[in-house]
């Protein structure tokens, strides 16, 4: 089976920080003596899952079983271990950028997407803007479009709203953040209360009202949505929880990450001759 990315040997365990191997060195109690499954392979039917889009039962045999891999994938939500994970692969992407990963500027956006069948009605709303019915994925990225915070929520919960939300995350999480980017839908009180945790929020407005125009500095985390939007579990919420929805994104980040430091891109169906590039 062709896995959709290798994490780096750091992010699963080992001397340089919080990953898989050390959680799993660190339980106890009935049934945690026997180690079954590898954990590489528990990451990459995780990893795969999210890139493809498929359902957990129709997980390739040639993974762990579905059932061992959502318990892992529930747990790791559950306990931070994605989380730290994924800071992780964040602070090797920055430095390995020639940044430091303690950012001063970010920048805010949010995205509607629909929901499947699995979702509860109490979960999602309809947002009057973009009028569909879903979720809001409200991220907080700094300027290499890394994330920095996720918040889930209805898609009837307002921009603005979400984005105080979010942006106490933000001052909690990531203290030396000061200069926060966001677009024409954030309003004054958003404005107010990121003054009040000692953050700058500048809003940068469109200067036509028709066609595409990336705006100064917010461009950054429309390449982020665009990254997610390749992972097809991302495409529409299938999580019934708003907690594994917001883990599905992190792993999405985490699969891009992984990528970029280790330096392997998307294989291609398509064999080309090394000498004129041309399909064969």
């Amino acid at each position: 089976m062709t896995v959709t990315g290798h994490l780096p040997a750091s992010s699963i365990g080992g001397e340089r920080g919080p990953g898989a191997a050390a959680w799993r060195a660190a339980r106890t109690g009935p049934g945690t003596a026997a180690r079954i499954h590898d954990l590489r392979e528990i990451v990459n039917a995780i990893l795969y899952i999210n890139r493809t889009g498929i359902p957990w039962a129709y997980l390739p045999h040639d993974f762990p079983p579905h059932q061992t891999v959502y318990d892992y994938y529930a747990k790791w939500e559950a306990d931070g271990t994605t989380d730290r994970v994924h800071d992780l692969l964040r602070e090797q992407t920055c430095r390995s950028q020639g940044r430091r990963p303690r950012t001063t500027d970010a920048v805010l956006d949010a995205q509607s997407v629909k929901t499947s069948s699995n979702v509860a009605e109490a979960e999602q709303g309809i947002d009057a803007a973009k009028k569909n019915k879903g979720r809001k994925r409200h991220l907080v990225t700094d300027t290499l479009g890394l994330l920095l915070a996720v918040l889930v929520t209805a898609a009837s919960v307002q921009d603005s709203d979400g984005g105080r939300r979010v942006l106490t995350q933000v001052s909690t999480g990531h203290p030396g953040v000061v200069k926060v980017w966001v677009d024409g839908g954030y309003n004054t009180a958003t404005v107010h209360h990121a003054a009040r945790l000692g953050i700058d929020v500048e809003v940068t407005k469109r200067t036509t009202s028709k066609g595409f125009e990336p705006l100064p500095k917010r461009w950054v985390i429309e390449t982020t949505f665009g990254w997610l939007m390749q992972h097809r579990r991302l495409a529409r919420d299938y999580e019934a929880l708003p907690q594994r929805s917001r883990a599905m994104i992190l792993w999405a980040m985490t699969n891009k990450m992984s990528r970029a430091l280790t330096g392997e891109a998307a294989q291609t169906w398509h064999p080309q001759t090394l000498e004129t590039g041309i399909v064969t």
